[in-house]
């Protein structure tokens, strides 16, 4: 990383209130410490009244900051401002007690460090310029620093001119490095958080599993007496069309549940029928007229942007995670759901709108997380947990697919699904 895109970079972390009042404290009971020392002890001759209220203000905006500031962490902002106080005190007290002649200017550069480590380098760089100059400023205007009795403090005049050069090459040095890996070292710990999630994902996900196990078992025998009663049920009522008709698609949905079940509980087969080859035009045909069998809602199928016909796996992923928007889209809509298939050589968008009441703003960049609500209805209900959109964002995603969900512009949901095209296509 090179110092432009180390300065372009807007990464950091908020710096915690509690850790730069207690930095502040143990500076303040330093100068304290340093200037008494040397006044009473030593016997120099400083302007103590001054330099004492100097220290006293410091005290008194940590105190502020400590039990009036309301943030548990402080924005960039104000951790700058801060900061250039601290840096404007010290450089104040230096003023008094003999500027750059003073051995404790090197904590001039305190300020910068801490900026580097958790502030971008854009404020750091402010703070480490402001630096520069007060320290030119205590080099060459500052009062004498007095000494006791016949004892004269003489400094060679090349210090002066040495002592500043090396402070400002240790500010450009540390605030250099000390920067770069503090912003390695964010970087591993947002790759680290990463990781974390997908490990509590993949975590979800084989409970899920136990549990689908769990549910097929289950759900088989009371299938199965489904469908023994149904068929009993049509011989009696064979004379009733209205009823047979009924009763016709109780049977063909408690098939369809069969079929469905077998495929969770069965590995897949190279030649059946649900993981062979197909159009993705034929995919979104054959789950849209599995919704119009059961929902009076209308879906609309938009195929004109769709310049390349995809050849692709019947997935299980792919085919659950499609189905299951659809599905969210038709059960929350008011009437109309449409589907639009964009795709060209570079990608494939599927886009899924409906006109409903559309996803509520609180949560909208949670979406796709397990127990989290996706729609205005699912608020405080049971059936709002969103895991199956977490399942089918997850089952996309591990086929390449990259979602994004929003708000139409009318009113209503919009869920769109983006692959390369290369991803996809066999």
């Amino acid at each position: 990383m090179n110092l432009y895109d180390l300065f372009k970079s807007e990464e950091n972390l908020q710096l915690e209130k509690k850790t730069l009042v207690f930095l502040r404290w143990i500076a303040i009971i330093g100068q304290l410490i340093a200037i008494y020392t040397v006044y009473f002890i030593f016997k120099f001759q400083l302007p103590i009244l001054y330099c004492s209220l100097i220290i006293f203000f410091g005290a008194i905006t940590n105190i502020y900051l400590q039990l009036w500031f309301k943030k548990s962490e402080l924005s960039t902002l104000d951790s700058t401002f801060f900061l250039f106080y601290d840096l404007f005190q010290l450089s104040f007290l230096l003023f008094l007690t003999g500027g750059i002649k003073n051995p404790f200017a090197i904590f001039l550069i305190v300020p910068s460090i801490v900026s580097s480590t958790l502030l971008t380098l854009r404020n750091t760089f402010i703070l480490s310029f402001a630096t520069i100059l007060f320290l030119l400023t205590i080099t060459f205007y500052h009062l004498p620093l007095p000494h006791p009795g016949d004892f004269d403090f003489i400094v060679p005049d090349y210090y002066l001119y040495a002592m500043p050069t090396s402070v400002v090459t240790a500010i450009v040095f540390l605030t250099y490095f000390v920067a770069r890996f503090g912003l390695e070292s964010r970087k591993r710990a947002e790759a680290l958080k990463e990781l974390e999630l997908v490990l509590a994902k993949e975590q979800e996900l084989e409970s899920i599993g136990l549990q689908a196990a769990a549910a097929v078992h289950s759900l088989g025998t009371p299938l199965s007496t489904i469908t023994v009663i149904a068929k009993e049920l049509k011989k009696e009522i064979v004379k009733n069309p209205k009823y047979s008709k009924d009763i016709d698609l109780l049977l063909s949905q408690a098939k369809r549940c069969s079929e469905i079940l077998k495929k969770i509980s069965q590995a897949q087969i190279e030649d059946d029928k649900f993981v062979s080859e197909v159009t993705i035009q034929n995919l979104l045909i054959e789950i849209t007229r599995s919704f119009e069998e059961i929902s009076e809602k209308k879906i609309t199928l938009n195929f004109d942007k769709a310049k390349k016909e995809i050849l692709m796996d019947r997935s299980v992923e792919i085919t659950y995670g499609i189905r299951n928007f659809i599905g969210n889209a038709v059960k929350f809509s008011k009437s109309n759901v449409k589907v639009s298939l964009d795709s060209n050589s570079k990608q494939v968008k599927i886009s899924i709108s409906d006109d409903g009441p559309g996803f509520p703003e609180d949560v909208s960049k949670k979406i796709g997380q397990p127990y989290i609500a996706t729609r205005s209805e699912d608020l405080g209900s049971k059936a709002g947990l969103g895991l199956g959109t977490f399942i089918g964002k997850t089952l996309l995603e591990r086929k390449k697919a990259s979602l994004n969900f929003s708000n139409s512009e009318k009113e209503g949901a919009l869920v769109t699904i983006t692959w390369k095209t290369s991803d996809i296509i066999i």
